[in-house]
């Protein structure tokens, strides 16, 4: 079976993670402020916060950005779940914006209808959540422009998008949003095992999500209630959570971010065989958008104006060791989310449902493993 995704491990990686599990501390040592200032220095932002998974980090940072009982966010409804999900965990309430049917990410088009009636209606959003779909970055300054107007919050969600670029900026500069998330799962671009991050360039942001990341605890004596003179005194000063990243994650992380481009350049390269070679076919593949490098997390593929059938291909190509993907069920169709979804199904997002798979698209794959996926899906698609 080919995967649709999985993780590089090399030597060296190995090797670091062994030196830390030889350390005096392998949980929160010196490897975690290491792996976040490394972070840093790649995205250009000023603050990274590394957890134990991309959903903590979407969780920490609504919370940073105050959101709770009786405010809004808004996300696309092609997502992994946890981009709405976050919501929900503080007691918020989530509705979805429609995408682009050439990109399936959040349509700044539909954004801007969809602001100007809940403008209307006295319903804006806290918080809007634009994925990163794919490994292609949103246009961030149109939305940016659109939370300047309207007073909402941005976080990126770029899980999909770490090495990305956007107007010549790495996604995680936090140039057009409040924060921006990673997500380091062994599928992803980079790897900690689980794991992920919140960037920003806010200090009160940074220092909030620290806190939460670790049962809203403290010993900065400056963020105490009650002035105490003993080493072994410490607050809890929030409802916090136990979200740490660990050192051998952390260790694992810096590893891996030494060949984050190598690796997008190696997904670039995979993506571009699959455009030449498929172009015959009525299928297509999400458009890349100027100004934007794209850090190629997956390889979706639309068959055009429901040419095939969609499910027959996919098992055909399960059947003969491909293994295809769906990313992503519409959220609003999870069975959690019927009741709690008060509009009509989106048109682009339904279309984009019935017609997408996702290919195998990985560092390590080989030609010869394109080959064989292309042939196959020549086989299925010129019936």
């Amino acid at each position: 079976m080919i995967p649709y995704g999985i993780q590089d491990i090399t030597e060296d990686d190995i090797k670091e993670v062994v030196k830390v599990l030889r350390s005096d501390f392998i949980t929160q040592g010196q490897s975690v402020p290491i792996f976040e200032q490394k972070l840093c220095n790649y995205t250009g932002a000023e603050y990274s916060v590394v957890v134990n998974s991309c959903t903590s980090a979407l969780h920490i940072a609504c919370l940073a950005l105050n959101l709770g009982p009786g405010d809004i966010l808004w996300t696309s409804p092609i997502t992994f779940v946890a981009s709405a999900n976050c919501a929900l965990y503080c007691g918020a309430t989530v509705d979805f914006v429609d995408i682009e049917s050439d990109t399936a990410m959040m349509s700044v088009e539909k954004l801007k209808e969809k602001l100007e009636w809940a403008d209307k209606k006295g319903k804006l959003p806290k918080i809007v959540i634009p994925v990163h779909f794919a490994g292609q970055p949103c246009d961030m300054k149109e939305i940016y422009a659109l939370s300047q107007q309207y007073k909402f919050k941005i976080i990126e969600d770029a899980a999909h998008a770490i090495g990305a670029e956007y107007q010549n900026e790495r996604v995680g500069s936090c140039q057009y949003s409040d924060i921006t998330v990673f997500s380091f799962h062994p599928v992803k671009i980079i790897t900690t095992g689980e794991g992920g991050a919140a960037m920003t360039n806010s200090i009160l942001l940074a220092d909030k999500m620290k806190i939460l990341r670790s049962h809203g605890i403290t010993r900065d004596l400056g963020k105490m209630h009650k002035k105490h003179s003993s080493l072994w005194y410490y607050e809890q000063i929030e409802l916090g959570f136990n979200y740490r990243m660990t050192d051998m994650q952390a260790e694992l992380g810096s590893s891996q971010l030494n060949r984050l481009d190598q690796y997008v350049l190696r997904r670039s390269d995979i993506s571009e065989y699959y455009n030449e070679q498929l172009k015959d076919l009525a299928i297509v593949s999400l458009i890349q958008k100027s100004n934007r490098r794209s850090a190629n997390h997956l390889y979706v593929i639309k068959f055009e104006n429901n040419s095939h059938n969609r499910d027959e291909i996919y098992t055909s190509l399960y059947e003969n060791g491909i293994g295809v993907n769906l990313h992503y069920i519409p959220v609003y169709r999870q069975p959690y989310y019927e009741s709690k979804f008060d509009q009509n199904w989106l048109e682009n997002a339904e279309d984009y449902y019935k017609n997408a798979i996702t290919i195998p698209l990985f560092p390590g794959m080989s030609f010869q493993q394109a080959d064989f996926i292309i042939d196959k899906l020549h086989d299925f698609c010129s019936i």
